[in-house]
């Protein structure tokens, strides 16, 4: 179990690596990059669809990757927006990774891209420990999911620069609670913003998109507490109560939490 430990923390740290490089690249090509994750079947792709629509209309220079196992089908459907649009298929693997981001942009990336939106591998697990040298990590549930969701994925949700809850015309025929959601998503990201949307009747439309270029041009960006932690673990400290980069065997989003049981705090 050691030796597991020990691989998939050099895994991680590799990653990281590649992730830094990959971020000051784009940087300084002024390309921000968005990582949007979410179980499948979110309404991720009808959101980003939208989002993209706004952007051509905006005249904003943005593109859009999107992961899948298998079938372009996403990349077909966000094509219609206009934008360039990259299909990646992972023949299998649960989630991207910085070097397969870094290999699919190199001569595929329009130079003057201002952002990049990449739609992850449907899995709020995997995803959830992988930096893709993002500037915005985006985590999106639906309201038919459940409440719960924070407290079942709190590593996908703790890690989260912004929330938001896709779906909302439906919330009253499924009975979601919005308070209990928010309070879920305050226990193990305080502070982090909750947006709302609906991709079918527009509300929330271009949310997502001005959050997105104010990070690019340099607002401050939600700082949630297990990114801290996960920091403190990078300069020595041994002690956080929350890691992010934890043995995938044993990993936190392994286990449904309770209230209250995954509180991010560092000591």
């Amino acid at each position: 179990m050691c030796r597991a430990v020990d691989l998939h923390q050099a895994v991680l740290a590799k990653n990281d690596a590649t992730a830094h490089t990959l971020r000051a690249g784009l940087t300084a090509r002024g390309t921000t990059v968005v990582n949007l994750l979410s179980s499948p079947g979110s309404g991720k792709t009808a959101l980003l669809e939208r989002e993209l629509l706004l952007a051509r209309e905006r005249a904003l220079p943005v593109a859009a990757l999107t992961a899948d196992l298998a079938t372009e089908n996403d990349a077909v459907r966000l094509a219609r927006s206009g934008v360039p649009v990259k299909q990646v298929l992972t023949d299998g693997l649960c989630h991207l990774e910085a070097a397969m981001l870094h290999r699919h942009l190199e001569g595929w990336l329009p130079d003057g891209t201002r952002l990049l939106f990449v739609e992850n591998v449907g899995n709020l697990v995997c995803p959830a420990s992988y930096d893709l040298g993002e500037s915005l990590r985006v985590v999106l549930a639906s309201v038919t999911e459940g409440e719960d969701k924070p407290l079942k994925y709190p590593t996908a949700f703790g890690l989260a620069h912004l929330v938001v809850v896709t779906k909302t015309d439906i919330a009253a025929a499924v009975e979601f609670d919005e308070a209990a959601f928010r309070a879920h998503v305050e226990q193990v990201n305080p502070g982090v913003e909750v947006l709302l949307t609906s991709a079918r009747r527009g509300q929330g439309a271009g949310a997502l998109l001005d959050r997105a270029l104010a990070a690019a041009d340099g607002a401050p960006v939600h700082a949630p507490v297990m990114g801290r932690c996960q920091d403190d673990v990078a300069q020595g400290h041994t002690h956080p109560h929350v890691h992010a980069g934890a043995n995938h065997h044993a990993h936190p989003d392994h286990h449904h939490a309770g209230p209250g049981a995954m509180t991010p705090t560092c000591s």
